[in-house]
Order: C-alpha cells, then sequence, then structure tokens
C-alpha cells in the first residue's frame, strides 16, 4: 500500500513539472515540434517553457528566474527557431548571427550547442556554432568569417572577437540570452558584459545591430533574454541595462498562464506601465529558494577528523546498494578535488584482517571523473562527455559543474565542501531532480557548522538527517558488526577508527599522494576564509581545530608542518624566480657590452 501511495506522490511531483498543453498549442512552428519529440524525446513542455515560450514569441524582453532543471534552454533556444523558420526566404550564412547566448563556462558552451544541434537537425541553413577559452581562435576565427546564425560564447571570448575579428558579422543579431546570468556575474565578466553591450548596441534605449538587415526583419525590435535560477544585486545591475520594460516569469506569483497566445500577451503587456520595478528582484532575492519538489534533501554532521572516511564510507555504500548509480561530489578547491581523485582511484585496502601482508582489494569500485578549471581544455571535454554518457560513475568536481549542466540520470548530489555562496546551494544540487526525476542532495556539516542548516530555512530549505550510524553499522569489520547505540561519538566507531588508520597509512607510505593530500589542506584552508556575505559568521576559521582537519586529508603531520612545507616550496618558487630573472639580466648586460 505504501509503495503504491508512494508512486502515485512521485507522479503527481511529475506532473507538477510538466504543463497540460503541447509545444503546438504554444504558438511553435510544426516542423519544430516534432523536432522536440523525435531529438528530444519530450512529449509535453515544463510550466517554465509553457510560461516563458509565448511572450518570448510575442518580442517582449524577458526575465525568467526559475528552479534548476525546469528546461529553461529550451524556452529560450524554441521562439529563436521558430523565427528564423518564419522568414519568407530562408537565411544564409553569409547573413552573419542572429542570435548570441552567453553562458559562464565552457561546459555549459558545449551542453547548450549539443540541444541546438538537436533542434536544427531538419533545419540545415540555420547553422550553430560556439566560440569559448581554451579552444583554437584561428579555427574559431574561420567559423565565424563563414557565418554562423546562432553563437553560443562564453564573455571572454566573445569580447575578444567583438574586438579583433573584423569578419565577425553581426549586424543583423536579433536576440543576446544571458543564460545563468548570475554566474556570468560572479566569475567576473560584468565589465565585459557591459562592454559586449556597448559593441553591439543593445542597451534598452535602441534595438540591436544596425546596417545591413535582412528585409523581412526590418520591423523586429531587438530583444534580450536574461534566464536566473537566484537573484542578487548584480543580477539586478545587469537588468537594468540590458533589458527593456521587460515581462518576469517565475518572480513573486506572477506567472504568464501555459498556452496564452501571442496576440494577447502583447495587448495585455501593452497596457502595464512603461516604468519596471525593479526592487521586486532585490525582495525575490531574499525568499524562498526555488528547488524541485521531488528532491529529498539530508545533512550529515561528521566531526572535522573524521570527514574522509565517512565521506567514502557513504560512497561505497550508495554504490554497493545499487548498481547503476551516477553521483557528484563538490569540494571548494582544485587540488580538494585532485587528492580525492587520486585517493578514490589508487586506494586499496585488507578489509578483514589486521594484516596488510593478506590480500588487498580497491576501496572503491566505480569510475571515477573529475572536473575543475584548472584541467586542460580536451580534459574537461572529455570527462564531460564521459560523465553524460556513462550509466554508473562518480564526478568529483570543482563549482564549475553547478551551472546549468544536465547530466542524465544523476541520482545523488553530495556536498562535502560548503557551498562559498548562500545562492550556491541551489545551484548544485540543481543536478539532479531534472525535469520531475527523483533525486538525492546530501551536505556535510562539522558540528562547528550546523547553523547552517537553520540558515537554509529561512530560504525555505528543509533538511533532514542522514542515519550516518545505521550506514557505518552496515559494513562488518573482523566478521562483528557493530551496532549504533553501542557509540557516543562517531569519531569512536571502530570503523571509522580502522578506515580513518587505513587511510593514514596509505597516505603517507606514497610520496605523491602525500604531496596532494598537502596542496589540498592548504587550499582548503584558504577557500574556507573566503566564504562571502552572512556565511561568514558560520564557516569561521578561527573556529576549526587544524590538527583535524589535517586528519580529514588522512595527514599525520601537525599542520604548522604541514604549512610550514608548503611556505617553503612557496619561498623556493620566489627564490628560483628571482634567480632566473637575475641571470636574464646578466645575460642582457653582456649582450648590450658587445
Amino acid at each position: 500500500m505504501d509503495s503504491k501511495k508512494k508512486k502515485v506522490d512521485e507522479g503527481n511531483k511529475e506532473s507538477e513539472i510538466f504543463a497540460s498543453c503541447s509545444f503546438s498549442a504554444l504558438g511553435l512552428h510544426p516542423s519544430l515540434c516534432n523536432q522536440f519529440q523525435e531529438r528530444l524525446g519530450f512529449e509535453a513542455p515544463t510550466l517554465i517553457q509553457a510560461q516563458a515560450i509565448p511572450v518570448i514569441l510575442s518580442g517582449r524582453h524577458v526575465l525568467v528566474n526559475a528552479a534548476t532543471g525546469t528546461g529553461k534552454t529550451v524556452a529560450y533556444l524554441a521562439p529563436i527557431i521558430h523565427h528564423l523558420l518564419s522568414y519568407t526566404s530562408r537565411i544564409q550564412r553569409e547573413n552573419g548571427t542572429f542570435a548570441l547566448v552567453l553562458v559562464p563556462t565552457r561546459e555549459l558552451c558545449l551542453q547548450v550547442y549539443e540541444i541546438l544541434q538537436k533542434l536544427l537537425h531538419r533545419f540545415h541553413w540555420i547553422v550553430p556554432g560556439y566560440v569559448m577559452g581554451g579552444e583554437n581562435r584561428s579555427k574559431e576565427k574561420a567559423r565565424l568569417r563563414k557565418g554562423i546564425s546562432i553563437l553560443i560564447a562564453t564573455p571572454g571570448r566573445l569580447l575578444d572577437h567583438l574586438k579583433n575579428t573584423a569578419c565577425f558579422a553581426h549586424t543583423n543579431l536579433r536576440w543576446i540570452i544571458f543564460d545563468e546570468a548570475d554566474r556570468i556575474l560572479e566569475l567576473g565578466f560584468g565589465k565585459e558584459i557591459e562592454e559586449i553591450l556597448d559593441l553591439l548596441g543593445s542597451r534598452p534605449t535602441g534595438s540591436v545591430g544596425n546596417g545591413n538587415q535582412v528585409s523581412s526583419l526590418s520591423n523586429f525590435q531587438g530583444q534580450n533574454l536574461l534566464l536566473s535560477a537566484t537573484l542578487n544585486e548584480k543580477v539586478n545591475h545587469l537588468a537594468k541595462i540590458s533589458l527593456e520594460n521587460p515581462v518576469m516569469i517565475g518572480l513573486d506569483d506572477k506567472k504568464i498562464q501555459p498556452a496564452q497566445s501571442v496576440d494577447h500577451i502583447e495587448t495585455a503587456e501593452s497596457d502595464e506601465d512603461d516604468g519596471f520595478d525593479y526592487s521586486k528582484l532585490k525582495k525575490s532575492s531574499t525568499g524562498d529558494y526555488k528547488l524541485p519538489a521531488q528532491l529529498v534533501q539530508r545533512y550529515v554532521k561528521v566531526p572535522c577528523g573524521s570527514r574522509l572516511a565517512v565521506l567514502l564510507s557513504i560512497l561505497k555504500n550508495l554504490f554497493e546498494r545499487e548498481a547503476s548509480h551516477k553521483i557528484v561530489v563538490f569540494f571548494s578547491t582544485c587540488d580538494a578535488v585532485d587528492f580525492h581523485y587520486s585517493l578514490i582511484s589508487e586506494f586499496c585496502w585488507s578489509p578483514n584482517s589486521q594484516s596488510e601482508a593478506e590480500h588487498t582489494e580497491k576501496f572503491l569500485r566505480c569510475h571515477t571523473l573529475r572536473l575543475h578549471g584548472n584541467m586542460k581544455q580536451e580534459d574537461r571535454r572529455n570527462t564531460f562527455q564521459a560523465f553524460k554518457t556513462e550509466k554508473s560513475a562518480l564526478l568529483l568536481s570543482t563549482d564549475v559543474a553547478a551551472r546549468g549542466l544536465d547530466f542524465p540520470k544523476v541520482r545523488c548530489i553530495v556536498q562535502y565542501d560548503s557551498p562559498g555562496e548562500a545562492t550556491e546551494y541551489v545551484h548544485r544540487v540543481g543536478r539532479t531532480a531534472r525535469l520531475g526525476e527523483r533525486g538525492d542532495s546530501l551536505l556535510f556539516l562539522q558540528p562547528i557548522e550546523v547553523d547552517y542548516i537553520q540558515d537554509l530555512e529561512k530560504h525555505g530549505v528543509s533538511l533532514i538527517e542522514y542515519p550516518i550510524l545505521k550506514v557505518l553499522g552496515s559494513f562488518p569489520l573482523y566478521g562483528q558488526v557493530y551496532r549504533a547505540r553501542k557509540f557516543v561519538s562517531l569519531d569512536l566507531h571502530p570503523w571509522v577508527l580502522y578506515l580513518q588508520r587505513a587511510l593514514e597509512s596509505f597516505i603517507l607510505n606514497e610520496p605523491k599522494m602525500n604531496k596532494l593530500a598537502q596542496n589540498a589542506f592548504c587550499s582548503w584552508v584558504r577557500a574556507y576564509t573566503a566564504h562571502r556575505g552572512d556565511l561568514k559568521r558560520i564557516f569561521m576559521v578561527k573556529k576549526l581545530h587544524l590538527g583535524h582537519v589535517s586528519r580529514s586529508f588522512g595527514l599525520k603531520q601537525q599542520p604548522s608542518l604541514v604549512g610550514q612545507s608548503f611556505q617553503t616550496e612557496s619561498k623556493k618558487r620566489k627564490r628560483e624566480g628571482k634567480q632566473r630573472g637575475q641571470s636574464k639580466q646578466k645575460k642582457f648586460a653582456r649582450k648590450t657590452r658587445t
């Protein structure tokens, strides 16, 4: 009976994600509607798509604030393709770029490009393309010279081409879309965005583009769209400088009804005042976080010194309990990702004997991948594609994977390191429970950090405690199962103690692993001091016991020694740099004398 009720509840939650209308009822081109089912497998639009598409079709500037995993990408791509298909004569590559999509990361750039390729499968005359950091600039220039109809770009590389690529034709530009706008601004692209808007002439006072225009577009005003799962002062500023009297979707419960006709929207909105109250954005940013209803959110309270052993135990339990499992674990730094990736990939142990001479086996038997901003572009691309296609895998990542990326069938998100900013929690857990599917999230907290739960509750986020003692008790040690009620503290659990000793021994005997652990420790402490906003009063480095932090990286050394070795290396690098500089000066002096 309970299982039936659970299935019904899940079905109801999924039905809340999708609208009762069809794509054709939204006024989209019939050939495009067929592509949704054939290429993307979409039977019906999501609610946010049903609300946004008719408004975007009307030509109004739009600000969309919706939960992650609700189909925002299709919501802005579909109307653009619809308009391009509706021209009296087919557009040509030499017409240049008609639509520009700005995204914060390279991975999101590739993802949007892949979705666009699927939607344009039948419409070969509409050419998709992308430009982004890490790619060959000369090849991008060649593609821009030929012409790209819909261009996806990261801000830095786009600005570079706008300034230095004379063959980049954008006089017919009609749409500028800011996808994950808050993340674009958090990464420090604010000035670049303003410069891009100035170069394109896309401030609210005028239309986008000038010069030779396609005849069927001569009376179509420029349209800017801004999409963000969270709102803040920076997004508010971007909305002011890029949107003209926009329609808000997903804010203050003022939502356009699904399948509303374009004509009705135009007449209804024209009656509104010209002035737009941007203070609504500020109010919304302090309200409840928008999260999927089917997402189950938990937290686990772990003493600092036992964090590593508990993380590996939870991952082991999840992968052994269910064969096909995709999990993402978030860390605060690139060094932490590299350390845990190497540890999980190489750590072997002897579970049934105290003698290390006995047979050993890999602790975690799963396909492990890593993703962070310091990796080479080719490695990042390979990781992104591999995790998308794998049925069962573990991805260790920084927040580079927290925004917009749609990895299919991710069942669980583990936030091993707390978010550096309050709203980042939303984006991390948004990698699961997408498009109506079930998902779980787990937040690691130290006892000194539990006030973060109350902070999340202020934003409508309710977390339940994870049954960690039950999980630890499921692992037999020396043929004996230890019951949870016998232990007062988590860090005294025999399983945790045994695993911690095994980890410390392994790391101590592996010089490369020990070095990775030291780097990870130092970068983690620096990242902990960098929490922003209200989180500063919760995550205070003064409250940390650095000896316990050191243990959480499997280090037996005192933190002062670890820090000292790190400082010694830094001083050594500076000395070597100075010596190289002095030798260059001496060589230069000899040349000038001769």
